[in-house]
């Protein structure tokens, strides 16, 4: 059976953790299934948006864990200086051996050219809170809780955690979070920013996919997955200079394609009809793309 599960409906693609006798425990299975259905999902130009959430009563109890002194799937021989990691973390043997399974799925997040958005059902720790951060909406239901446990189990956090919860948060709100690993309810999460709104469980599926249509219905495909870049790349740099380079390159590219239909539907008062396709890449906006 598989651990994720993949569903589409008029182009909202739905990915759903699918161990609800496990609480939908996170395995290095479970993570590779879970990039591959995304890019699955991402590569469709018939869908729009991502909603990814859990089966039965959980969202993700986080790693499954076990006796073994691995269950991170480290390779006891890829014993890599920093300088070493960085060169060559995209090596097959070291994003196997030396990269840590969350981050992984929050870069294959990050490079989605559609909406990603997070519902919540039920208790999400660990990586089934942090898997959630890099997502564009968080909404959970009432019977959501989350917590980020790592200091509890004498270990650091993962998925490019330390990275976004501080800026979702605030650095002060995001240690104490870390630090004490508490478990929040999902109004408290709501209450730090934590999560964008709380519904019903019977509810949650529904509010995903309006946020989902309001993100993308009647939009341009190429626009949005342009932005979504934009906005990601750029939180994570410094430099403003960039940013106008960057988005220079993406108007151009968008003005002479879905956005000569949006004038012309503005102007002509009218629904637009948007045809332009999100990029297969991002070389023509990022130089780091090549």
């Amino acid at each position: 059976m598989s651990s994720v599960l993949l569903t589409r409906d008029d182009g909202v693609a739905t990915l759903t953790l699918n161990r609800p006798d496990r609480l939908n425990a996170f395995t290095l299975d479970m993570g590779r299934e879970f990039v591959a259905a995304l890019r699955e999902a991402d590569a469709d130009d018939a869908v729009r948006a991502i909603i990814v959430t859990g089966s039965g009563r959980a969202f993700c109890a986080g790693m499954e864990l076990s006796d073994s002194d691995n269950v991170f799937g480290f390779d006891p021989r890829m014993d890599l200086t920093p300088a070493e990691l960085r060169e060559r973390w995209a090596e097959p043997e070291v994003t196997e051996g030396a990269r840590e399974p969350g981050g992984k799925l929050t870069l294959a997040i990050l490079d989605c050219r559609k909406p990603v958005i997070a519902a919540i059902n039920g208790p999400g720790v660990g990586i089934g809170s942090t898997m959630t951060l890099p997502m564009d909406a968080r909404l959970a239901s009432t019977d959501a809780r989350m917590g980020f446990v790592f200091a509890r189990l004498g270990i650091t956090p993962e998925a490019c955690s330390t990275w976004f919860l501080p800026r979702i948060v605030g650095p002060s709100r995001a240690l104490d979070l870390l630090y004490s690993g508490d478990i929040i309810q999902a109004e408290r999460a709501l209450e730090i920013g934590l999560v964008d709104s709380v519904h019903s469980p019977a509810d949650l599926l529904a509010a995903a996919r309006a946020v989902a249509d309001r993100m993308t219905l009647g939009r341009s495909a190429h626009a949005v997955a342009l932005t979504r870049q934009l906005v990601w790349r750029h939180l994570a740099g410094d430099d403003v200079l960039g940013a106008h380079l960057a988005e220079s390159l993406a108007l151009r590219h968008a003005a002479h394609g879905d956005g000569r239909e949006g004038a012309l539907a503005f102007l002509g008062k009218r629904e637009a009809r948007f045809t332009q396709p999100a990029p297969e890449s991002f070389g023509h906006v990022f130089a780091s793309d090549g």
